[in-house]
């Protein structure tokens, strides 16, 4: 038999779900009478939760809008996900300082079993998500992860990209999200390296292995690592590998949007000057060509170079004559 409490919390629980619920299916979910679910929806109305009746062959409720702040209720799920979400906004520059403050509030407010669990959670924020770029993860997975890290204990894994392939044995370290897609940070035992690890393709093994000293993260920076690793310079800088100078013949306000971490100088109505980066020289050119304008190379020649090479590997791709090959002198179109 459920407590009061718990039952209220249920309860609240389907209400949020914005559908409209009749006293009958309530009863029937919660396992208790229509009477007991009368007596409840009155409970939270007490509570400040403005839940609204509606007429029909049973009666039904909903919960609507409020004009204040009633008291929070969560499940145990819901509390680590909120705190999850907190802890990750709070690298923002633009709610960092609230978001901090939020997630102190509730973990002041959770019983110490949560407390316990949301303190092994320490997830560093690299990047904010891209539009339409997320990979779920659930929060089981998440925490157990967590665990291991502060348990320090090794972690064995099935990992998708590689199906067919031997359970991976890494000392985990670090969990970071990078436009919205989570990572685990390890060193990989068998490779003898350090490993990026997409956690959404993670399918732990049990039981876990024996416990390890942590090696230390080249740099002792987690930001600086995952970014550099994304960017081809094995953690060893965050600045791409490889960066370039062109003159567009497109206005500064419609390069800017699709700039990303590049920088954007107005040159005239229709002209800017674009400095980019990218981890290969070849995808810097073809990062460049996507804008679909104009292109003056001011620098430095490797970049000229790409541009020479793509434009031969475009020729033979639509059957025409490779175009000369201009000299490397910085100025080529």
């Amino acid at each position: 038999m459920q407590t009061t409490s718990s039952r209220l919390l249920a309860l609240l629980s389907l209400l949020q779900t914005h559908r409209d619920w009749s006293g009958d299916d309530l009863a029937e979910r919660l396992d208790v009478t229509p009477r007991t679910v009368r007596r409840d929806i009155d409970r939270l109305r007490e509570l400040g939760y403005p839940v609204l009746a509606f007429k029909g062959p049973s009666g039904g409720y909903r919960l609507d809008a409020g004009s204040h702040l009633p008291p929070l209720l969560f499940d145990d799920g819901q509390a680590v996900a909120l705190a999850l979400a907190l802890q990750t906004a709070a690298t923002s520059a633009t709610i960092g300082e609230d978001a901090a403050r939020a997630l102190a509030t509730v973990r002041q407010v959770m019983p110490s079993r949560l407390r316990h669990r949301i303190d092994m959670l320490q997830v560093t924020a690299v990047e904010p998500p891209e539009s339409g770029a997320a990979s779920p993860v659930g929060t089981q997975l998440l925490m157990e992860l967590s665990r291991v890290i502060d348990a320090r204990e090794e972690l064995r894994f099935d990992y998708q990209r590689d199906p067919a392939g031997p359970a991976r044995r890494t000392q985990p370290h670090h969990l970071v999200t990078r436009r919205g897609h989570w990572y685990l940070i390890a060193w990989d035992l068998d490779r003898d390296d350090w490993r990026t690890f997409r956690v959404d393709r993670i399918r732990p093994r049990t039981p876990t292995g024996p416990r390890f000293t942590p090696r230390r993260l080249p740099g002792d920076d987690v930001a600086a690592f995952i970014t550099g690793r994304f960017r081809g310079t094995a953690g060893s800088t965050t600045d791409w590998p490889c960066r370039g100078q062109v003159v567009l013949g497109l206005p500064a306000q419609a390069v800017a949007p699709f700039a990303q971490d590049g920088i954007v100088e107005e040159l005239g109505p229709d002209r800017c000057r674009l400095t980019l980066g990218s981890w290969s020289w070849t995808g810097l050119a073809a990062a460049i060509g996507r804008f679909d304008t104009d292109i003056r190379v001011v620098g430095p020649p490797q970049l000229s170079s790409a541009f020479a090479e793509l434009a031969a590997r475009y020729a033979d791709a639509a059957g025409t004559p490779r175009p000369a090959v201009a000299p490397d002198d910085g100025t080529s179109r």
